[in-house]
């Protein structure tokens, strides 16, 4: 596997275009909070399995963690991160429960955090797919009941030279002035990061403004 080069223009080409479908999961799930959703500008990283295993592994205790695979063209996953005070703000606005006790899920709350990452997932790689004209989808989420690097490893153990492209988001929302974090984890294999930037690269500046530079 040919390792990936990625110029600074090819990451702010990325990030622009993960913007734009972010953007779209925004208003998505702004309809189920009933609320505004701020978005902060990702993050883009290459890494190796051990440190996204270690990066994973570090939010295992202290966070529900809920997994959408991205199939189709591109192969991928979205790890959206949800803490105890998350749920209990989450269930609070979205659900309407009074006195939220942390701890063991609810089969309303877990449903509630499987359409979350439904919408959000959802909304990004239509979006995705629309811009980069890929067909791309994304699996139905769920929540490993094993260790996560278990759930993970088709797209880890599968690819013995893979570098994962990790993206890392914070979707915010806010309500009676409160906000909330989600953090959300989106990465792609070698491949697919080579794919896409064929993709970028095939543009070309005289068809594609994202291309241009200042």
């Amino acid at each position: 596997m040919v390792e990936p080069q990625i110029s600074e223009l090819e990451r702010d080409i990325i990030k622009e275009i993960l913007n734009i479908g972010l953007a779209r999961a925004a208003d998505s799930f702004a309809v189920v909070a009933r609320d505004k959703v701020l978005l902060k500008v990702p993050d883009i990283q290459l890494i190796e399995v051990k440190d996204l295993l270690q990066l994973v592994s570090r939010y295992e205790d202290t966070h529900t963690i809920i997994l959408s695979d991205i199939k189709g063209d591109f192969n991928g996953a979205t790890l959206m991160l949800f803490s105890d005070d998350h749920i209990v703000r989450l269930s609070e606005v979205c659900l309407s429960m009074i006195d939220v006790q942390k701890g063991e899920l609810s089969v309303m709350q877990e449903s509630l955090l499987l359409e979350i990452s439904n919408i959000i997932t959802g909304a990004l790689v239509t979006q995705l797919a629309n811009i980069l004209k890929a067909d791309i989808y994304g699996s139905p989420p769920r929540l490993p009941k094993s260790h996560i690097a278990d759930s993970l490893k088709d797209i880890l153990v599968q690819h013995p030279l893979f570098q994962p492209l990790v993206f890392t988001v914070i979707t915010q929302f806010t309500h009676n002035f409160k906000s909330v974090e989600l953090p959300l984890l989106l990465f792609f294999d070698t491949s697919t990061l080579l794919k896409i930037l064929d993709i970028i690269r095939s543009f070309g500046t005289e068809n594609n403004p994202m291309l241009e530079t200042e």
